[in-house]
């Protein structure tokens, strides 16, 4: 009997480059599956639903870190079912709910059967699926309960002050100490994958980049680099090193955006009214050099919307060159300053083992001592040929989450001297070639963490159904843990230190 890791060894060549065989898998194949996962053999990356002549199936990726092998697996359901993976492997449960809510389709021995994305407001019920008609009410949801004496429940949201996407938090509580938080999300659920069905790919990439709006670039550049595979698209030099620039300037904005605005959280706003200066020098910057403040629809199939300005390296190495002026002085004084040190050090620990099980990346896995970052493991250009450290960890509270930060902000400065010192001339974006029906996968490192875009077109060059997964899948989970006997002052700390993106896990 065929072993999923034999199947991808026989099908992938290990190194630098990735490839991604698609696999079909029988029961056996599935249940092996199943067993690979929680031995930590294999990482999920993605599981979704899909469509096909034959009928519906659901999709898993996954990757072998170690020899880095990946694989898309697919498993037929007949009858609307297929064992879950989640009975054996945690991290798969709300991917199989929503899987649930928008197809229809049924995870066998799924150990939590409550809707996830559907809170009985759409028309229908299984939007991608059947399409039946909706009851147009749904009973309350019921949240898990926490037995004790002297327990009581602190609901939080959906609406929340300031200007923050909506998200329910319910803590059970013990005085003020935190012994469960349960989230319920789907809140700004916007129908991304359903509209995507159908969509022209300049349309596809424009919804694509609309995921989640911080992470524009990186959204567009996944999107893109899937449709390139599918056309086999050459990338003009130009393009590819545009877009590593683009993507280190918005991992440099929202890295800013984020140290000030953890700090603000702890009553520190100085530190938060500094780092909003960076951060806006940083915009300013991207929209004297692309147009486009967050660089939005900048990063298209085959390449880049717009060239760099005509004074875009000047005011690229001003930039550069203001930060590292003032960016120094904030960290020591970041590091300096013990009440603050006293409100992130040890508060919100997340347990390595639980970022390694649930494949957590960006600056939570990292600061929890997984190393994995996209563009060292799954190296794509031109990060194969440039010089960065990744930051790696292992104390895992909001300190460690900080740091993390700090680390990539310098690792960026550096990547972007390294571009601008190395960047090529000629044409910024070629035209794909005539429509080509198939299939493709990337991956692609935002500053939350690895962003995975799956994508298949027919064959007058439509897309047939895209799939979107953003890093914040595998990390709200853990800000559940990381709350977990802290006490309630402190989960805005947390949550911030987190940064999940509401909008791109609600899809």
């Amino acid at each position: 009997m065929a072993k999923l890791l034999d199947l991808l060894t026989r099908n992938s060549t290990p190194g630098a480059r990735l490839s991604w065989p698609h696999i079909t898998a029988d029961d056996a194949l599935w249940q092996d599956l199943t067993e690979q996962l929680p031995e930590g053999a294999v990482t999920l990356l993605g599981l979704w639903g899909d469509n096909r002549e034959s009928g519906a199936v659901v999709r898993v990726a996954v990757i072998d870190e170690a020899r880095r092998i990946g694989a898309v697996v697919t498993h037929e359901c007949p009858g609307g079912q297929y064992p879950a993976l989640s009975k054996a492997h945690p991290p798969a449960m709300r991917l199989e709910r929503t899987v649930h809510d928008l197809f229809g389709l049924l995870p066998i021995g799924l150990p939590d059967t409550r809707p996830w994305l559907d809170h009985g407001m759409w028309p229908v019920r299984h939007p991608l699926g059947d399409r039946t008609p909706s009851p147009g009410s749904a009973p309350p949801y019921p949240f898990l309960s926490a037995q004790g004496e002297g327990l009581h429940q602190i609901p939080v949201g959906p609406v929340h002050a300031g200007v923050i996407e909506p998200g329910h938090f319910r803590f059970t509580a013990g005085g003020e100490t935190v012994v469960r938080l349960e989230e319920r999300l789907g809140y700004t659920h916007k129908g991304v994958e359903g509209l995507m069905i159908g969509a022209d790919l300049k349309r596809a990439a424009q919804l694509a980049g609309r995921v989640s709006g911080d992470s524009t670039v990186t959204y567009a550049l996944a999107f893109s680099r899937a449709v390139e595979a599918v056309h086999d698209v050459m990338v003009p030099a130009r393009a590819v090193w545009l877009r590593a620039l683009m993507a280190e300037l918005e991992r440099l904005a929202n890295h800013f955006g984020d140290i000030g605005a953890i700090c603000n959280d702890a009553a520190f706003a100085l530190m938060h009214a500094h780092c909003g200066v960076l951060r806006e020098r940083v915009l300013r910057t991207a929209m004297n050099c692309f147009g486009h403040r967050l660089m939005m629809d900048r990063i298209i199939p085959g390449g880049v919307a717009n060239d760099l300005s005509g004074d875009g390296e000047v005011a690229l190495s001003g930039l550069l060159a203001e930060i590292r002026r003032g960016f120094p002085a904030l960290v020591e004084l970041y590091d300096n300053t013990a009440s603050l040190q006293d409100r992130t050090v040890g508060t919100g620990i997340v347990d390595p083992a639980l970022a390694r099980q649930y494949g957590c990346g960006g600056f939570i896995g990292r600061a929890s001592g997984r190393s994995f970052d996209t563009r060292r493991v799954l190296p794509y250009p031109p990060y194969d040929e440039l010089r960065f450290e990744i930051p790696v960890l292992s104390d895992g509270d909001v300190n460690a989450r900080v740091w993390i930060r700090i680390r990539e902000v310098e690792q960026s400065l550096s990547l972007i001297d390294q571009i601008l010192e190395r960047l090529p001339s000629g044409p910024v974006r070629v035209e794909p070639s005539r429509a080509r029906a198939g299939e493709a996968i990337a991956l692609v490192e935002g500053f939350r963490g690895d962003i995975l875009v799956w994508v298949s077109l027919d064959g007058q060059g439509l897309v047939r159904r895209c799939h979107l997964r953003d890093p914040s899948w595998f990390q709200w989970p853990l800000l559940e843990a990381a709350i977990d006997g802290n006490i309630v002052a402190d989960f805005p700390l947390c949550n911030k230190s987190f940064n999940c993106s509401y909008s791109g896990h609600d899809l």
